[in-house]
């Protein structure tokens, strides 16, 4: 088989399988096996050989898709989450009636989320990344409730816009290199004039998949809302992929940027800390893995920006932030997984204390225990800080060790909200359920203690054993001590934070506009040239389609006509 049909098989096998969902004859067969479409990517990730850049001619205007270093060990957390999170649901979805419109969903976004960690074009790394999220919606409004809509509707706008920004990046970077190549990308624009506004659509753009903060509010949202395997590949994954584009889009190793480091190193600090002190006051666990997102994803961000910094340390850099993504996207997905496990336990028998015994495993990766892959990770991202622009490196020490502690915290609340509610679900637990979840367990205990054997970019650093466990200790301390008792200042506390903000000010606008009696919107000029004819009607569909999300449809077509004045 040639490379190119085994790097296409990748994104296609979820594809095809999910077409073939919609065939009344295969569909049981077709149900049972889903989750083995994760399994190309995986053995692809795998094998160091596999995965050499190729080049499809006859596929748009030219694909490029391969498995560079990058590439491969997102790829490998791509398809290890999509394939445990795939297993879980052939349990979780078993008796449900919407069971193959969520899998047709959840394929969809399994083809994009891994056809984007191959993708060495635009036009592919574009068409991929839009799939992923635009399938997303699907899995979030599953269950059709007035929350998951409404999550759904928040999701759907900001998708617009950062759509719209990163198509108008993407462009004026391929005008500026001559190339569509995103390996071009970065030399080209090291010294371009454009850089300035090239880097901060992308960095738009790419925030709101990561959860950048203001951007980050459909995060906790969305993962209360879409069932339990899709919140484990949204939080693992899917916001890795705004990483994975910062990682390949950023002019990183190629320019000194000490402004542009300066503030991601202060987004990725405020987020840390932001998504720890929301997430200690959230009674919904899954709502608390939300804000935890948040907060984790701000290291690898503070990580970017020390390579804007630094350059020259780009190459070993590199690495720490792939492990990175590793070992948050592993934790996370187990944790999500666990949390559905949990709910059905409702009696303190004696798999009820392995399953939070087995849950203390990624609560303490996260944190940065000793022996852990977080160890390594923080570890490996302290040894940089001296290249900060901003803020002294003891001090940034201590602050990423003070959101180590808040993490601990924040687990620890996780785990005696997971207690109390124990019981709280009637779904029975299926074989598949469990292992998918123990895929996952044993993968994190893989990459903790053997970090070479699932992935060649494990960063070679010794943890010191104080700097870890110090952290972890004050904050289990602090857990004990407090016994985490929020629940009577929290018990109305509403689900999300700016988007409440944002809907008064919406919901304002709407009588302001209904007080004023605007005019209605002009029909289509008679006096329209006949080129431009078909960019008038698709700007009037898109307006009449987005009437009901009117300051996102407003946004979307200025956003539109800017991008065509360039």
């Amino acid at each position: 088989m040639s490379p190119a049909i085994v790097l296409l098989l990748i994104p296609l096998l979820p594809l095809l399988t999910a077409c073939a969902l919609t065939i009344a004859p295969l569909r049981r067969i077709v149900l049972f096996s889903a989750p083995l479409a994760a399994v190309p990517g995986l053995v692809t990730a795998l094998l160091p050989e596999a995965g050499a850049p190729v080049v499809i001619p006859w596929l748009v205007i030219g694909t490029h898709l391969g498995v560079d270093d990058t590439g491969r060990i997102f790829l490998l957390l791509t398809a290890l989450l999509w394939l445990a999170a795939g297993l879980y649901a052939v349990g979780y979805t078993k008796n449900s009636p919407q069971q193959v419109r969520f899998w047709i969903f959840f394929l969809l976004c399994m083809s994009g989320n891994l056809g984007l960690t191959l993708a060495l074009d635009m036009i592919s790394f574009y068409v991929f990344f839009t799939l992923m999220n635009f399938a997303a919606y699907g899995l979030i409004i599953h269950d059709a409730t007035p929350f998951a809509l409404r999550a759904g509707r928040i999701y759907l706008w900001l998708v617009i816009i950062g759509e719209v920004l990163l198509f108008a990046a993407l462009l004026l970077a391929a005008w500026i290199t001559e190339s569509m190549l995103l390996s071009d990308v970065a030399g080209g624009l090291a010294n371009a004039d454009a850089m300035p506004l090239i880097l901060g659509l992308l960095l738009v753009a790419l925030g709101i998949k990561m959860g950048v903060i203001p951007l980050h509010f459909w995060l906790p949202l969305a993962h209360p809302a879409a069932p339990l395997p899709a919140s484990a590949v949204l939080s693992g994954a899917m916001i890795k992929a705004g990483l994975l584009g910062l990682l390949r889009l950023f002019p990183l190793g190629t320019a000194t940027l000490p402004g542009w480091s300066a503030t991601l190193i202060g987004l990725g600090l405020l987020m840390a800390f932001f998504g720890i002190l929301m997430g200690l006051l959230q009674n919904q666990p899954k709502t608390l893995l939300a804000y935890s997102s948040i907060s984790q994803i701000g290291f690898p961000l503070i990580a970017v920006g020390l390579g804007l910094a630094a350059p020259q340390q780009w190459h070993l850099l590199a690495p720490v932030v792939g492990f990175y993504a590793l070992h948050h996207g592993l934790s996370k997905g187990a944790l999500f997984l666990g949390v559905g496990m949990a709910g059905q336990l409702n009696t303190p028998t004696l798999m009820r204390y392995v399953t939070f015994g087995g849950l203390l495993l990624p609560a303490l990766t996260l944190a940065g225990a000793p022996l852990t892959s977080g160890a390594l990770a923080k570890t490996g991202l302290k040894s940089f800080l001296a290249q900060s622009p901003i803020l002294d490196e003891s001090l940034l020490a201590i602050l990423l060790g003070l959101a180590a502690v808040g993490t601990t915290l924040l687990m620890g609340r996780l785990l005696i909200l997971l207690w109390q509610q124990a019981g709280s679900s009637t779904q029975a637990i299926t074989k598949s359920m469990w292992s998918g979840l123990s895929l996952l367990f044993a993968a994190v205990i893989l990459v903790g203690i053997y970090p070479e054997m699932l992935t060649s970019s494990a960063p070679g650093i010794s943890v010191k054993w104080f700097d870890a466990l110090w952290p972890v200790a004050g904050g289990a301390l602090l857990a004990l001590l407090g016994r985490y008792s929020l629940r009577n200042c929290v018990t109305n506390l509403r689900v999300g934070d700016v988007d409440v903000l944002l809907e008064a000010l919406l919901r304002r606008l709407g009588e302001i506009a209904a007080a004023t009696k605007l005019p209605p919107l002009p029909q289509l000029p008679r006096a329209a040239r006949w080129q431009n004819l078909p960019l008038l009607l698709l700007l009037r569909d898109t307006e009449q389609q987005l009437r009901q999300l009117s300051v996102a449809g407003v946004i979307f077509i200025l956003l539109l006509l800017a991008l065509l004045l360039l």
